[in-house]
């Protein structure tokens, strides 16, 4: 079997409090794939959710490929691979402090993978790049999104992105500071898909960890006008569930 290419940052962040402990960028696995995308007119990158070690987040890099090939799009998928096995995750004890320590390493990682969205773009200017993120790997978005807004030349830098199962708040979409963000510099579409059925969602908002997640009800507020919202009905919260009801890419 092939290597899953992905860009990777595991090993970065501190899984029990997020603390930066290397400040590198990112790292690319395996190495001589990155040239091979080179000048590939799309390129969608796969941003996984919590609770992820490094063969979970190839196994949802592996079920969005597959998804967007019987959708035809033919166009590479790539995973972006960060420290989201947080520490006592699986147990319901430490869900708040574990939640608590990957939303600071989804933050943290705009960083990283806006860098590398600006070192791919500097060598391969016309590939359209979009953005799938399950859950937390929403937040890894966002926070991309704001670190690339800092310059001007990265105008609709991204293509477009794509949310599921989205743990960002409700009022991102309408907000006057991502809601610029957002607008400036995705190219075409937001596109959101939400599940009022979704539990983990559910459990979260009820506990308070995500006071109104985007993907339970949708957007609040005005949304700015690159924004699209599709109801979903998945048999659950996992990325597999959400992949196996979509309908169309991009």
């Amino acid at each position: 079997m092939q290597p899953v290419a992905r860009i990777s940052t595991r090993g970065y962040y501190d899984l029990l409090d997020g603390r930066t402990i290397k400040n590198n960028s990112y790292y690319f696995y395996p190495k001589q794939d990155l040239k091979k995308l080179i000048d590939s007119k799309e390129l969608t990158i796969m941003i996984h959710g919590l609770r992820n070690d490094n063969a979970g987040a190839v196994a949802k890099v592996v079920l969005a490929k597959n998804k967007l090939k019987n959708l035809n799009y033919f166009y590479p998928v790539i995973g972006f691979s960060y420290d989201s096995n947080t520490t006592g995750a699986h147990l319901i004890k430490y869900a708040k402090r574990s939640l608590t320590a990957g939303q600071v390493i989804a933050k943290k990682n705009g960083r990283n993978l806006g860098t590398f969205v600006e070192d791919f773009k500097s060598n391969s200017p016309n590939t359209k790049i979009r953005l799938i993120g399950h859950s937390l790997g929403t937040q890894v978005i966002l926070s991309t999104l704001e670190y690339l807004s800092k310059k001007k030349k990265n105008t609709g830098i991204i293509e477009s992105v794509y949310f599921f199962g989205a743990s960002i708040t409700d009022d991102v979409p309408s907000s006057k500071k991502y809601g610029k963000i957002l607008q400036n510099t995705v190219n075409k579409k937001i596109v959101n898909h939400y599940a009022p059925s979704d539990e983990v969602l559910g459990w979260a908002h009820k506990e308070r960890f995500v006071k109104g997640p985007l993907g339970l009800n949708g957007a609040i507020g005005k949304p700015i006008s690159k924004y699209r919202q599709i109801l979903s009905k998945p048999k659950n919260h996992r990325f597999a569930s959400y992949v196996s009801v979509l309908k169309k890419f991009p």
